[in-house]
């Protein structure tokens, strides 16, 4: 009996970890595609050395080991920094280092666990935190987390990270405009932003990228007669 339950155990806990590889592999597709930089290790991290490196001593995956920070690349700062290139006096980008934390708790996240969250990222000056869970988050703590003055936060539910949605096939490319990019969008064709099309800051895809009220993005489809077009969405 005893050899069933190590059996069983030893068997959960291999779900359990692959469950996670595959999460955290999303994870740094997600940071790689907003353009922070990561390394084709991490990213591309095998399911022995995910075991090894955050695992506990029972076999299944310690989630206070699963902290990530990364920086924003040049291309990605160049594109959050408001103004042309060849102006000097140009606003600082508004994008800095991000911190991802797998919340270890099962039930009831809420607002204590919120609150120690947003001290670490407000403690270490992080721009963007994303804080990942297993179950929902309280009402209170979605407000909470929202309210860092000079901090983005995100929150995830793990099962939201178990596929990249923008690997399918289904699913057309996504891109951020530069705030000088929609300036021209708009000059070109004498628009308003409110006059674009508009997509939900929640929207899927747009979560994925982490696209921020007042952004325009480009969306790029495939065209049986055209080959490819492109359309362009407000972010609300």
């Amino acid at each position: 009996m005893a050899d069933e339950d190590y059996s069983k155990a030893s068997a959960e806990a291999d779900r359990e970890v692959t469950r996670l590889w595959r999460m955290w592999k999303t994870v740094f597709e997600m940071l790689s595609d907003r353009g922070y930089e990561v390394t084709e290790e991490e990213t591309k991290i095998s399911l022995n050395d995910f075991r090894a490196r955050y695992s506990d001593t029972l076999g299944f995956p310690d989630r206070n080991k699963m902290r990530i920070t990364a920086r924003p690349s040049q291309a990605m700062t160049e594109k959050y920094t408001p103004g042309p290139p060849s102006n000097p006096d140009r606003l600082p980008a508004d994008c800095g280092t991000i911190y991802v934390e797998f919340c270890a708790d099962v039930q009831a996240v809420g607002t204590k666990q919120v609150r120690a969250f947003n001290h670490f990222i407000d403690e270490q000056n992080h721009h963007t935190g994303i804080f990942i869970t297993q179950t929902p988050i309280s009402p209170s703590a979605t407000r909470l987390l929202n309210g860092i003055p000079g901090h983005v936060c995100e929150h995830f539910l793990e099962q939201e990270l178990l596929v990249n949605i923008t690997h399918h096939e289904l699913v057309p490319k996504h891109v951020l405009l530069s705030a000088e990019e929609k300036k021209r969008l708009l000059g070109r064709y004498r628009l308003k932003e409110s006059q674009l099309p508009r997509i939900q800051s929640g929207d899927p895809v747009a979560k994925y990228l982490g696209l921020r009220r007042g952004q325009v993005v480009k969306i790029i489809r495939k065209s049986e007669t055209a080959g490819r077009y492109a359309s362009y969405r407000w972010v609300t």
